[in-house]
């Protein structure tokens, strides 16, 4: 209502006693009371002299209404009063400094942040210990620090790690003595199986023989190779495939090693020996030929074994890495093993953080490859191999 009288006070002001003739009230701009204000008031003290001006450059600022009294005495003499009245934010509120609101938002979102980084860390270590346990049963123990909650779940879990760690043991302690204990009938059965005169009925009972030799082997085999505590070193995958190339080669096989990388990574060398010993041996068993070559696709690394076989029906590629699987139908020892060779194969890969699968290759046979996905690779120095 700027501009307009004020009806109220101008009534008020008329029932006052006083040499007043006449009165009128209004309310106008702030700024349009200023040029009046020098005339009406005294000269403001130098403290006084700044007091509107900062305040009308603030942004959250509103300039307040002036109310303006004007009177008439009765001798005829003027009589104006300048009123300012106090500033006031926007609806009523106090006013808030943009930047300051936007650095409050910025901190708490900050804060919050760092408070749910600190809440889900112990998740987070909880689930990485659960992940390197499941590749190497023999790693460290998880600490045991902070609240009261996560320090009960990481002891849980190391004694959960100590039973699997002592059952994986004993299991293979009572493999490795009943293998010890099998070793001496087997061996007066096979001296008494020479003297068997049938030479059919002498070659089937030495075969099966044989047979469960095999068996006892891998499966002790197998038990060793969840268990073992060989450390990393660098080896350089180059040096290592030709060493079990020429082997194979000096007993007949028709093997040969196509493609060398110079990749040396940090891996357990006598277990990779025992993998890739192994499918080469598959490869050779299965197909009649074996082909190694390693390649690398930015920082993977993959090893290849393709042989010249017929290969696998595509619900049996994945099938075969189960234990005691045998898709050779003739149970021979001269074409197939006791079903176990792959998944030694696959368990001793996965324990030094490779992928092993099998796929019909487009131009034939059937191709296993060891792929590792970015590995740790060693640094200049001594090779292993």
């Amino acid at each position: 209502r700027i501009g307009r009288p004020d009806a109220a006070l101008m009534e008020i002001l008329d029932d006052r006693p006083g040499p007043v003739a006449s009165s009128q009230v209004a309310f106008t701009s702030f700024r349009s009371c200023l040029p009046r204000l020098p005339e009406l008031l005294p000269p403001p003290r130098d403290k006084e002299k700044m007091r509107h001006p900062p305040r009308e450059r603030d942004p959250a600022f509103i300039p307040p209404k002036c109310r303006v009294v004007t009177l008439q005495l009765t001798d005829g003499t003027p009589l104006r009063l300048a009123l300012d009245s106090p500033a006031v934010a926007h609806n009523g509120v106090l006013a808030v400094d943009p930047l300051f609101l936007t650095l409050l938002v910025v901190a708490i979102a900050i804060l919050a942040y760092i408070v749910a980084r600190m809440a889900s860390a112990p998740l987070q270590r909880l689930a990485d210990a659960a992940a390197a346990l499941g590749d190497d049963l023999q790693g460290a123990p998880m600490p045991v620090t902070g609240p009261v909650e996560v320090r009960r779940a990481a002891e849980a879990f190391n004694a959960m790690q100590k039973r699997l760690q002592r059952h994986l043991g004993e299991r293979t302690q009572m493999l490795a003595a009943i293998t010890h204990d099998l070793q001496t009938p087997v061996t007066r059965l096979r001296l008494r199986l020479e003297n068997v005169t049938d030479e059919t009925l002498r070659e089937r009972l030495i075969a099966d023989l044989g047979a469960m030799q095999a068996l006892i082997r891998e499966g002790l085999e197998l038990a060793r190779s969840a268990e073992s505590a060989e450390q990393r070193a660098a080896l350089d995958l180059d040096s290592l495939l030709e060493s079990i190339v020429e082997d194979a080669a000096e007993a007949g096989a028709d093997v040969h090693f196509e493609q060398p990388s110079g990749a040396v990574l940090m891996l357990r060398p006598l277990a990779m020996h025992r993998l890739f010993s192994n499918l080469v041996d598959n490869a050779v068993m299965y197909g009649q030929t074996a082909r190694v070559r390693v390649e690398q696709a930015g920082q993977d690394v993959e090893v290849r074994i393709r042989d010249s076989g017929p290969g696998l029906a595509e619900d049996e590629l994945e099938a075969v890495f189960d234990p005691f699987v045998r898709l050779e139908t003739s149970r021979s020892r001269q074409t197939g093993g006791a079903g176990l060779g792959l998944t030694i194969a696959r368990a001793l890969a996965e324990k030094d953080g490779a992928t092993l699968h099998l796929r019909n290759h487009p131009q034939g046979g059937l191709e296993a490859i060891v792929r590792w996905a970015a590995p740790a690779r060693a640094a200049a120095g001594p090779r292993g191999g």
